[in-house]
C-alpha cells in the first residue's frame, strides 16, 4: 500500500504541490509560546520532508511563482518608492541599507572562513534575515545562466545550497527576530506601550472605520461664546472628531465653508465621535428634531492618494484649501494600517477610509486622488504584459571586460512592477489590481516559489545537515541578532525614531510581517507600523538586488 501511494505522488507533481501547501499552511498556524512560522515557514518545511523522498514539482511551477511574486512586489512598492524616497524616507532608506549591508557582510565573510559550499552564503543571508526576495533573486541568477557553478559543482548543487541554507537558517531567524524584539524592551527598561502613546497623541491606537463610533446630530445654537469663532476654528478644538456638514439660517440652508461664523438660532448638522457629541456638544447647543429636512444621506469611501498638491503634508492639511465635509476613520499603507493621527504625513497610494455626506465625494476626489471602486476587475492586460517586459529586461547585459553583468529576471520584474505600480497611483485608468486580488496573486506566487525550493532542497537536506548543520546554524544566529540589534540602535541614536518606531523600521527592513504583529502587540497601538512601511518598500528592492549581488561575488 505504501510503495503504490508513493509511486502514485511520484507521477502527480501537481497534487503534491498542493498537499505541501495545505500541510504547510497547517503547520505554519501550530504556535509554540505564541510563535508561529506563518505560512511560508509552513510550507517550506513540508516542502523538505517530501522533498526528501524524492517528490518534485513541475519546474515551470516554480518559475511562474517567482515571477509572480517579485512583481507584485515591485507593483505594491512602487506607490511609495519613489514619493518617499524624495521626502521623508532617506532616514528608512539608510536603515533598510545598514540592516542589508550589515547581513550581506555577515553572510559573504562567514561562509568564506567556515569554508561553506557555493551557494550557502545566498542562503545564509536570506533565511537569516528572513527575507525571501534574496532567496528568490539568488537562485534566478543562477537558472537565468547569470552565474555559472564553480567548477565541480553543477548549477542543481548550487541551487540546491541556496534553498538548504535558506531553510536550515530561517526558523531562528524568524524565531530569533521575534524574541529580540520581544526582550530587547525589557532589558533596556523602555515602556513600549508608552512610547508609542507619544506618537499617536494619545487617540485609541484600534481607532479606524467602526461606525459605531460615529453618529450625526442636528444643534440650535445657542452659546455666543461661538459666534466669535469660524467654522474651522470650533473644529480644531476637537481635532478628528467632529466635522460641521449642514447649516440652516433663518429657514435656509446655507453652504459652509472654513470661514463661515455661526450666529444665535443657526441649526447646524453635525458629524462627529459620538462620544464626544454625547458628552459636550450639549453645553455649547440644544440638540433639535431633524424633521424639516437638514440631513443629507451618509456614506463611508475609500480614497487612494495621487494628487501631488496633498502627497506629504500632514492629513490635518487636507482641508485647507478647500472644505471637504468628511471625517477620516482610518489610513492604509501597503496594506497595513497606521495609527490614525491628523500630523501623519500622506504618501502616494495611501488608502484613506471617509465618513461624510454623499455630495463630499466628488470634492474630495479632486483635491486628493482617487475613489478605490468596490469592483473585483483586474487589469490582466497590464498585469501580463509588465511580467513579461520584466523578464525579457532582465535578459538584457553589458559586458564589462570578460564579465557579463545583467539585472536578472528578479531585477527586470522588479523595476516593471515599481515603474507600473507608480504610474498606477498617477493615472489611475490602467493597471488595477485591487487589493484583494494582488494579495491572492502575491501570496500564491511566493507559496509557489517556496513550495519548489523545499522540494528541491529536501534532497539533499540531510548531507547538508551532516556537513554543515551546526556551522550554518551558528551563522545564521550571528546574521540574525547582529543586523537586528545594529539596525535599532542605528535607528535610535542616528535617526532618533521613537522606540516603537525604531522596532518597526527594524522588522521592516527584514521584510517580517509576524516580527510587526509581535511589535504592535507589545506596543498595544499600531504605530510600530509607521516604521515597517516606512523601511518595507526599500528593502524589498535592496534585499532583492542584494540575492544577485552576493551571487556575482
Amino acid at each position: 500500500m505504501q510503495n503504490s501511494l508513493h509511486e502514485f505522488l511520484l507521477q502527480q507533481p501537481v497534487l503534491v504541490f498542493f498537499l505541501v501547501l495545505g500541510l504547510g499552511y497547517m503547520i505554519g498556524n501550530i504556535r509554540f509560546f505564541g510563535i508561529s512560522l506563518g505560512s511560508v515557514g509552513g510550507v517550506l518545511i513540508a516542502g523538505l520532508v517530501f522533498g526528501h523522498f524524492g517528490y518534485t514539482m513541475y519546474p515551470g511551477m516554480q518559475s511562474m511563482g517567482f515571477a509572480l511574486f517579485i512583481f507584485c512586489v515591485g507593483y505594491q512598492a512602487g506607490p511609495q518608492f519613489f514619493d518617499v524616497l524624495l521626502t521623508s524616507g532617506l532616514k528608512y532608506l539608510s536603515l533598510a541599507l545598514v540592516v542589508a549591508v550589515t547581513g550581506f557582510g555577515l553572510a559573504v565573510g562567514l561562509a568564506s572562513a567556515l569554508g561553506f559550499a557555493p551557494g550557502m552564503a545566498a542562503g545564509l543571508m536570506g533565511g537569516a534575515l528572513t527575507t525571501t526576495p534574496t532567496l528568490a533573486a539568488a537562485q534566478d541568477a543562477v537558472r537565468s545562466g547569470l552565474v555559472t557553478a564553480p567548477e565541480g559543482f553543477t548549477n542543481e548543487e548550487v541551487l540546491t545550497n541556496i534553498g538548504a541554507g535558506y531553510a536550515l537558517t530561517y526558523l531562528f531567524g524568524l524565531i530569533g527576530l521575534i524574541l529580540v524584539i520581544r526582550l530587547l524592551p525589557r532589558i533596556l527598561g523602555i515602556d513600549l506601550p508608552a512610547e508609542a502613546a507619544k506618537l499617536r497623541g494619545g487617540r485609541d491606537p484600534e481607532a479606524g472605520p467602526d461606525l459605531s463610533r460615529i453618529t450625526r446630530r442636528t444643534y440650535r445654537v445657542t452659546n455666543v461664546e461661538d459666534i466669535d469663532k469660524t467654522i474651522l476654528e470650533l473644529e480644531r478644538e476637537s481635532p478628528g472628531e467632529i466635522i460641521f456638514a449642514g447649516l440652516r439660517r433663518d429657514g435656509e440652508e446655507v453652504t459652509i465653508d472654513n470661514e463661515t461664523r455661526l450666529a444665535v438660532g443657526d441649526e447646524v448638522l453635525v458629524i462627529g465621535q459620538i462620544d464626544r457629541l454625547l458628552t459636550r456638544a450639549h453645553l455649547r447647543a440644544q440638540e433639535i428634531s431633524d424633521a424639516a429636512g437638514l440631513s443629507v444621506p451618509m456614506t463611508t469611501f475609500k480614497v487612494v492618494v495621487s494628487n501631488p498638491s496633498v502627497i506629504g503634508r500632514p492629513l490635518q492639511d487636507v482641508e485647507i484649501s478647500e472644505r471637504l465635509n468628511v471625517l477620516p476613520l482610518a489610513v492604509y499603507r501597503q496594506r497595513t494600517e497606521l495609527p490614525l493621527s491628523l500630523e501623519m504625513e500622506l504618501h502616494r497610494g495611501d488608502v484613506i477610509t471617509f465618513y461624510g455626506p454623499e455630495f463630499a465625494i466628488d470634492s474630495l476626489v479632486r483635491h486628493v486622488g482617487h475613489v478605490e471602486r468596490a469592483v473585483d476587475d483586474t487589469d490582466l492586460f497590464t498585469f501580463a504584459l509588465g511580467i513579461a517586459a520584466g523578464i525579457g529586461l532582465g535578459t538584457l547585459s553589458i559586458n564589462i571586460g570578460a564579465v557579463s553583468i545583467g539585472l536578472g529576471m528578479a531585477g527586470g520584474l522588479l523595476i516593471t512592477g515599481l515603474v507600473i505600480g507608480f504610474l498606477r497611483s498617477i493615472w489611475p485608468i490602467f493597471g488595477r489590481v485591487p487589493s484583494a486580488a494582488r494579495w491572492v496573486l502575491m501570496e500564491l506566487g511566493l507559496l509557489l516559489f517556496m513550495a519548489g525550493v523545499g522540494l528541491n532542497a529536501g534532497g539533499g537536506i540531510v548531507e547538508i545537515i551532516q556537513n554543515s548543520g551546526l556551522k550554518l546554524l551558528g551563522a545564521g544566529v550571528v546574521v540574525t541578532l547582529v543586523p537586528t540589534l545594529i539596525g535599532y540602535f542605528f535607528s535610535r541614536k542616528i535617526l532618533q525614531l521613537n522606540p516603537a518606531e525604531a522596532l518597526g523600521g527594524v522588522t521592516g527592513s527584514m521584510t517580517s510581517g509576524a516580527a510587526l504583529s509581535v511589535v504592535c502587540d507589545a506596543a498595544k497601538s499600531n504605530v510600530p507600523a509607521l516604521g515597517y512601511t516606512g523601511a518595507y518598500a526599500f528593502a524589498n528592492v535592496i534585499l532583492t538586488l542584494a540575492g544577485t549581488f552576493i551571487m556575482l561575488l
